[in-house]
């Protein structure tokens, strides 16, 4: 069930679980995806982000990304992560993704406030999500979203006043905060500040996110979503999973292609059911907690599909 993020991460807040979001550049990821939060029961996002784009174009990954969501018996948000223009992100709302980051976290804070608070509105009028970020998420060399590794990432760290402030003005529905946290694969272990997790997620009331997901820690994530945290990204770890489980498959040459995708398919998903169980988030599907009146007007609408 196609739903936005709000749908699937307010229940969370509350019950002290994460949901994770999985980017998906190619139907073998989405597969992956949707098989594990199925077999488990839990709600799930999944989508791509704008520098992902050059491997799966946006138009092109909305075409199975947005169907998929809908089939899934379980709840899930197709989300646009990272989006860096104003443009993408409207292009996302317009191919019908339910939920939006936009970030412009690099920018002054006045005109990342002005710049979000825009396309709050504009996600808004779609019925779609939208996520901000404050403060800065670095990118651990050769990681996904670019090469530009902070030497001392503290520079960045969210501060907890201008938190509160960053949500009253721009209406975001989750916030991802800069904590220690890194994308892509980190060469050291990373050194969350747990402690400014706990205290943003008492000054805002908005979901907290956490990216840069893979690499850390089991005790990481558990104390980082005891502390507040509602969405942890990953995107690395299931990204190496399908291809080491493609190097396996591959032990001569006499096969093609069609004998690499069920490895691939089967490996993501069983990296994605390993994090869904850390973060808390099997068995959540509870369709008490999502807007009855969508749920009828989806079932109405896919009967009167199929007639």
């Amino acid at each position: 069930m196609l739903v936005n993020m709000n749908d699937v991460l307010k229940p969370a807040q509350k019950g002290k679980y994460a949901v994770g979001l999985f980017n998906a550049v190619n139907l073998e990821l989405a597969r992956g995806i949707i098989a594990a939060a199925e077999k488990t029961h839990s709600p799930v996002i999944m989508g791509t982000a704008e520098v992902l784009l050059p491997y799966g174009p946006l138009e092109e990954v909305s075409y199975y990304l947005i169907p998929m969501a809908k089939k899934a018996n379980v709840p899930v948000v197709v989300h646009l992560d990272h989006g860096l223009k104003k443009e993408t992100c409207i292009k996302a709302l317009e191919l019908g993704f339910t939920s939006i980051m936009y970030d412009c976290s690099t920018d002054p804070y006045e005109v990342n406030v002005e710049k979000v608070k825009e396309m709050a509105e504009i996600a808004h009028s779609y019925g779609a999500t939208i996520e901000g970020e404050l403060g800065h998420v670095g990118d651990n060399e050769g990681s996904a979203e670019g090469s530009s590794h902070l030497a001392d990432p503290s520079k960045y760290f969210t501060d907890p006043k201008l938190a509160k402030d960053f949500v009253e003005k721009t209406k975001v529905d989750a916030l991802a905060i800069a904590v220690g946290n890194a994308h892509g694969a980190y060469k050291l272990p990373p050194k969350l500040d747990f402690k400014r997790i706990e205290t943003i997620a008492h000054t805002v009331d908005v979901p907290l996110v956490l990216h840069g997901g893979s690499g850390l820690t089991d005790d990481d994530f558990k104390k980082a979503i005891e502390k507040g945290i509602s969405k942890v990204n990953i995107f690395t770890d299931i990204n190496v999973a399908a291809v080491k489980a493609q190097f396996s498959a591959f032990d001569s040459m006499d096969k093609g292609i069609i004998d690499l995708i069920p490895a691939a398919v089967e490996a993501i998903k069983l990296e994605v059911i390993k994090k869904l169980e850390l973060f808390g988030s099997v068995g959540k599907v509870a369709y008490s907690n999502y807007d009855v009146d969508k749920i009828v007007k989806a079932v109405v609408q896919e009967l009167l599909k199929r007639q």
